[in-house]
């Protein structure tokens, strides 16, 4: 009786275990994409033509296109300041004055003397043709009219002594309007109006610096020098100047052109110096900061290309999981393992030099779980997913 019971017992479990599996393969949701049941899913995305830039990254300091120090070329009294400490000015703008009474004086001295040596000369040189003359008539001694010839050749000379002294004394009296040598933004106002300034002035009285345009100076390994040499060659060599960080997702700041590359290599460092130009129409690079620097040496013209996460590495080389259409209606996508050679690689973009054809399909989400033949399930990415 306890054995029947028993049996009766085993088979009412193994009928529920029966209706159980029935019950789940009669309710499974099927694959939307006429997958099977160990489809993948994953992402995908083509493989493009497209003209991929070279750039060369480096560390640069930006500095200003030109910088004056406004030196005093008189000693005096500074008597007046004419204009604002950060201030843009133009060349010629009047900054500063020293007072010109002492130089004024000076210079009327100058001119009055020289009217004097004038006079002399004129009074010398009437003596000469005078003694000259007499000199023929046999009237005077050949003495005494070489020595009137030559008071009128020293008063000569000391009237041109005069015109120089006045010419001098001409410009230092400029030099009491000190004007920008350059245009640019003034720094902050060395000497306050009052104070005795000179030559010697150690600060001068202002800084000058150019900002628009501005240039920005960095350094690249020797090894870089044929390649920036051969962009030289095909024409102006662009720049572009971006915010610190990973210069190739940073944000850019300016658009610039190489301006100079230094003339020799440094033995220290085996770096070569170079500067380039930007109009910085915004001010967004100032003199001492720091800005990545990105030299455009070369473009790969219709080069094939994928993300950068579709690549993978294996024991044979770099390869991609090549997305396979079904062999027949409704069945699976598929992928395999497409070697592939590589050439430049970005932040965005890797160039693909054999191993692929623009168009085909490459897995880029969900490869970690993938391996050759494995069936997939395509969630974005594809024109040709079903």
């Amino acid at each position: 009786m306890a054995k029947r019971r028993g049996r009766i017992i085993f088979g009412l479990v193994a009928l529920a275990l029966v209706g159980a599996v029935a019950y789940r393969l009669a309710h499974r949701t099927k694959p939307a994409h006429g997958g099977g049941a160990t489809a993948i899913p994953v992402e995908v995305a083509k493989a493009t033509r497209q003209n991929v830039p070279v750039y060369l990254d480096a560390l640069g300091t930006v500095v200003a296109y030109h910088t004056v120090t406004v030196q005093p070329m008189i000693t005096g009294p500074l008597t007046r300041i004419l204009f604002t400490p950060g201030q843009f000015v133009k060349k010629g703008d009047l900054l500063a004055e020293i007072d010109p009474a002492p130089y004024r004086a000076t210079l009327d001295q100058a001119e009055a003397k020289l009217a004097q040596d004038k006079a002399s000369l004129a009074n010398a040189e009437m003596q000469a043709r005078q003694y000259a003359s007499l000199v023929k008539q046999n009237y005077t001694s050949k003495l005494q009219a070489a020595t009137a010839l030559a008071t009128a050749a020293e008063d000569r000379a000391l009237v041109k002594q005069d015109e120089a002294s006045i010419e001098t004394d001409r410009i230092n009296l400029g030099y009491t309007r000190i004007t920008a040598p350059i245009s640019g933004r003034t720094g902050i106002l060395q000497v306050n109006a009052g104070n005795i300034v000179s030559p010697s002035t150690t600060s001068g009285i202002v800084v000058i610096n150019t900002l628009q345009p501005i240039s920005v100076q960095f350094s690249l390994p020797q090894q870089d020098l044929p390649a920036i040499i051969a962009a030289m060659k095909r024409g102006k060599v662009d720049l572009l100047a971006t915010e610190e960080g990973d210069p190739q997702t940073a944000k850019v700041l300016d658009h610039g052109t190489l301006a100079v590359l230094d003339n020799t290599v440094n033995a220290n460092t085996g770096t070569l110096t170079l500067k380039g130009t930007f109009a910085n129409p915004d001010l967004t690079l100032w003199p001492g900061a720091y800005v990545n620097v990105r030299t455009l040496v070369r473009t790969i013209d219709n080069a094939v290309t994928v993300p950068p996460v579709a690549v993978q590495q294996g024991p044979s080389g770099s390869f991609v999981f090549l997305v396979k259409p079904p062999a027949k209606k409704g069945g699976s996508f598929t992928v395999i393992d497409q070697k592939v050679t590589l050439g430049v690689q970005t932040a965005r973009v890797v160039v693909v030099t054999s191993g692929l054809v623009p168009g085909d399909e490459v897995v880029t989400e969900g490869n970690s779980r993938l391996k050759g033949g494995s069936a997939i399930h395509i969630v974005t990415g594809s024109a040709g997913a079903p």
